[in-house]
């Protein structure tokens, strides 16, 4: 396993400065950038890259989200201790310690399987442990396990799926990127059973929310 030097400390304090200049403002957001090792989230050869603010390749043909993004979402998303919160779209695992680190109990939904494996051993290594991790159909959710109090999905939809949506509780929040070569990043609140009020922020791009098909 490589190792978390005070170098690495000391660039995720710069990183979590610059997502901070870039408007962040939530603690907990901004604790959890200076606390989660990224470059251990990244291929050893990208070391060098992990405490900058953009995206990189990992395996799969995915990517790890620019930390700005992540933080944007999870920013978006409120979370409160204790918050059960789905995530579509696994990944590297970084945007699941950050939502662990901000203390609410993760289920999270990957459809490459050889991601899905990889990031499951991983997280357990380095200390993190989300509360439940399938491979599976994003799009379909977790029935079993909602309603949850947050949902973020973690790459480019073509559109909201309703299956999320009604996995989502009432009062809760699920935030998207919308959109089919660039996405609209798009808050969804749940009013009632029958009520969404949708808020929209600026363009981001992300890889596409694949369906099934391994």
């Amino acid at each position: 396993m490589r190792k978390d030097t005070l170098k690495h400390q000391g660039k995720r304090q710069q990183l979590a400065a610059v997502v901070a200049g870039k408007g962040i403002t939530d603690e907990k957001v901004l604790d959890a950038i200076k606390k989660i090792p990224r470059h251990l989230f990244m291929d050893s050869s990208f070391e060098d890259h992990a405490y900058q603010d953009k995206a990189f390749p990992i395996a799969a043909d995915q990517t790890i989200s620019q930390p700005y993004t992540v933080a944007f979402q999870s920013e978006v998303l409120q979370v409160f201790k204790g918050a059960t919160v789905l995530e579509i779209g696994t990944g590297s695992g970084y945007q699941t310690a950050v939502l662990c680190e901000m203390g609410a109990k993760v289920y999270s939904i990957e459809r490459q399987q050889e991601l899905f494996k990889k990031t499951r051993l991983f997280l357990g290594k380095i200390g993190y442990r989300p509360k439940y991790l399938a491979f599976g159909d994003g799009y379909k959710g977790l029935p079993e396990y909602a309603p949850f109090d947050r949902i973020i999905v973690t790459a480019g939809a073509p559109f909201v799926p309703k299956a999320l949506l009604s996995q989502l509780k009432v009062g809760g929040r699920m935030v998207i990127p919308v959109g089919k070569n660039e996405q609209i990043m798009t808050l969804l609140e749940r009013r009632s059973e029958t009520e969404f009020e949708k808020t929209e922020f600026g363009q981001f791009r992300f890889v596409p929310l694949l369906e099934d098909k391994n």
